[in-house]
């Protein structure tokens, strides 16, 4: 078997992934993201970029080669 990590996926394929996490993350959690933001004056992005970071390694990848 062969195991990968998110880091060892090229660039393309990484930004990809961000950006599916980035709506699952936006699906799951947003209004709580929203209001923990503006409670503590935190940016909303850099916090949607953290959280989606955090979601991609709870990912499972399969390969077809």
């Amino acid at each position: 078997m062969i195991y990968l990590n998110f880091t060892d996926l090229s660039e393309e394929a990484q930004e990809r992934l961000l950006a599916k996490s980035k709506e699952d993350v936006k699906k799951k959690y947003g209004r709580e993201l929203m209001n923990y933001a503006l409670k503590h004056h935190t940016p909303i992005d850099q916090m949607l970029d953290e959280e989606a970071m955090r979601n991609l390694y709870s990912y499972s990848y399969v390969f077809k080669i």
